[in-house]
């Protein structure tokens, strides 16, 4: 049974809100990465229905780290139910094995410092739903911040929204959480859905993973085709997009998305535009004119684009062989792989 690479190299904690792409997401980081927890919160699904999909995720991929259960909704408001994408379930499209294991009992944002302090300027957080339990750590413990070596973000856009026409849904589900989480600080990489929707399975790489066989390559063939759809039926989009992945991809194969920096806040007042991220790549200095206002300093690397081409299949490839012993890419586009 494959395990998680907790044996040695850089710690890695995912917060997020399984979810189709949180998923993939997962069990691509525990191939390549040493993760050593998950934390939960509601987004894609409440946070009862992401915490049991996160304990399956787990027990498909035999990934033994802990879990931790979190924030049920905003910091300032009711959670956001995105069931109209990610099904009744969070995870529709596949039967996930029963959980073999249950929460710990510590909540996620105590965690979140709990890890921090044992693994103190090492450990790496990548989160990919609303950022309310980043946020929540950051509020109990404001040092937080020094021990935490960066955090990888999946949220925002620098192009339309996937909730409102400027707000994509990870931000928009909890604006004051995402704002506390860009002033802390932290060393931070920002991938948005301006580079996430362009990367993800088709209906041609799903049925080739559908056909590949074994017992993860089934799950995911169920669950991408299902995401497929949702996005066709909302967005007219044809594949299944990649999101939560982007926010792992950069530690794994870091040519493959090119970043900028810039300043990024978000919006929390605007009738049209909460929930948007206000990205500034001007770079303008304080040069105290009257008719412009000055860039702030940069407080992330902001993804631009990615290589879509060569990522999925390296994505799709490394998860077969890792978990079900066998191929999806028919030669092999990026060698990435490590002993398990």
């Amino acid at each position: 049974m494959p395990m998680s690479r907790r044996d040695g190299g850089a710690p890695f904690l995912i917060d997020c809100d399984p979810g189709h792409d949180d998923a993939l997401a997962i069990l691509y980081a525990n191939v390549h990465l040493n993760l050593v927890g998950l934390t939960t919160v509601f987004g894609n699904q409440s946070v009862d229905k992401t915490t049991r999909n996160a304990l399956g995720v787990c027990t498909l991929g035999g990934i033994a780290v802990p879990v931790a259960a979190g924030a049920a909704a905003s910091l300032e408001g009711p959670p956001v139910d995105a069931s109209d994408v990610h099904g009744k379930t969070g995870l529709d499209g596949a039967e996930l094995p029963e959980p073999d294991r249950d929460v710990i009992d510590r909540d996620a944002a105590d965690f979140i410092i709990e890890t921090s302090h044992q693994w103190a300027g090492e450990l790496t957080v990548i989160a990919t739903g609303p950022l309310t339990n980043v946020a929540t750590a950051l509020r109990r413990d404001p040092t937080l911040p020094s021990r935490l070596a960066g955090l990888s973000v999946m949220g925002g856009t620098t192009g339309p929204g996937n909730v409102t026409a400027v707000a994509e849904i990870n931000i928009f589900a909890d604006p004051e959480a995402a704002q506390i989480v860009m002033e802390a600080g932290i060393p931070m990489r920002l991938v948005g859905l301006t580079v996430t929707t362009t990367i993800g399975a088709d209906a041609e790489t799903i049925a080739r993973l559908e056909a590949s066989g074994g017992p993860v390559a089934d799950v995911l063939a169920g669950l991408l085709d299902f995401y497929r759809k949702s996005q066709q039926r909302l967005y007219g989009r044809d594949i299944a997009p990649f999101h939560d992945v982007c926010a792992v991809l950069p530690f794994v194969a870091p040519d493959l998305i090119e970043y900028r920096e810039g300043h990024v806040a978000v919006e929390l007042d605007g009738t049209h535009t909460r929930g948007m991220t206000v990205t500034d790549f001007r770079n303008i200095p304080d040069i105290r004119l009257s008719h412009f206002q000055h860039s702030l300093p940069a407080n992330a690397r902001v993804a631009v684009s990615v290589d879509a081409k060569t990522a999925v299949p390296h994505i799709l490839d490394t998860v077969l062989a890792h978990y079900d012993g066998r191929r999806f890419a028919a030669e092999k586009v990026m060698d990435l792989s490590l002993e398990t």
